[in-house]
C-alpha cells in the first residue's frame, strides 16, 4: 500500500482457507492507487494487495461476489506457484464461467434463442449524442455471464464485437460517482478508434485522460464536452 493512503477496506466477508476476502472501495483505489484496478484483484496481479487477501470492489448492483471469489481463488493459487497472469486468467475464467452457467444467467438472457440479444442487457438509455451514438447503462452481470466474462466498466463496438454499432455500454456495477470517468474513457477511446487509431494507442491515451480527471475532477465536464457529450 502506498504511504499516506487510507486502507480501502469496507467489509470483510467469509474467508476462504488462509485467504481473507474483503469488499473494498474501488473508486478510491482507482483514484488514488491504480486506475487499472477492476472488479476484483489479488496480490500477484496487483502487488499493493497483501499476499493473503482477495479484494472485491463494492458492487453497485450486488450479486456477483461469489463468481469473483471463485475466479480469484484459482488465479491466486496458480500465480503463487509461478504461472503467468495471462495463463492463470484463462483457467480462472473457466472456473468463474462454470459458476455463472449454474446460476442460470444464460437461460435468462437467451430465452430459448440460439444467440443472446444485446438488447436484453440494456438497463436504461443514458443519453443519445448528436452524433447518433447511444450511451446505455447495461446489466454488467448479464454481459459477463452471456457475452464476455472479462467485460469491465464499459465498452464500445470498436473493442467488443457484441456491442451494437453506435452504442457505448456502461456497466451498472460502476457506482454513480465513477460513471463520468468511465464514460470519458469510453467516448475518448471510441472517437480515436473511429478515426483509425489502434486499440493500444487509444486505450493508453484514454487511461491517461481518465486518470488526470480523477485527480482533477473540475476538468471532467470540459473533457466530456470535447468528446461530444453536450
Amino acid at each position: 500500500m502506498p504511504p499516506k493512503l487510507k486502507p480501502p477496506y469496507l467489509q470483510q466477508v467469509k474467508p476462504r482457507g488462509h485467504l481473507k476476502v474483503w469488499v473494498v472501495d474501488g473508486p478510491y483505489i482507482r483514484g488514488k492507487i491504480d486506475e487499472e484496478f477492476t472488479n476484483f484483484g489479488q496480490h500477484y496481479r496487483f502487488p499493493f494487495i497483501p499476499e493473503n487477501e482477495l479484494w472485491i470492489d463494492r458492487e453497485a448492483d450486488p450479486g456477483e461476489l461469489p463468481f469473483f471469489v471463485d475466479h480469484l481463488l484459482v488465479e491466486h493459487r496458480l500465480m503463487a506457484h509461478g504461472m503467468t497472469y495471462d495463463k492463470a486468467i484463462v483457467l480462472a475464467d473457466l472456473a468463474e464461467r462454470s459458476e455463472r452457467r449454474r446460476a442460470g444467467d444464460i437461460r435468462r438472457a437467451t430465452k430459448g434463442r440460439a444467440l443472446p440479444d444485446p438488447a436484453q442487457v440494456h438497463l436504461r438509455l443514458w443519453k443519445t449524442l448528436e452524433s447518433g451514438v447511444k450511451v446505455w447503462i447495461v446489466k454488467g452481470r448479464l454481459v459477463r455471464s452471456v457475452f464476455d466474462i472479462d467485460f469491465t466498466a464499459g465498452g464500445h463496438e470498436f473493442v467488443y464485437e457484441y456491442v451494437p454499432h453506435d452504442e457505448v455500454w456502461i456497466d451498472d456495477d460502476i457506482e454513480e460517482i465513477e460513471r463520468g470517468y468511465v464514460l470519458l474513457h469510453e467516448l475518448h477511446e471510441r472517437n480515436r478508434m473511429a478515426a483509425g487509431w489502434p486499440y493500444n494507442k487509444a486505450h493508453y491515451e484514454s487511461s491517461h485522460l481518465e486518470c488526470r480527471c480523477r485527480h482533477h475532477p473540475d476538468e471532467l465536464h470540459d473533457a466530456l464536452a470535447a468528446e461530444g457529450w453536450a
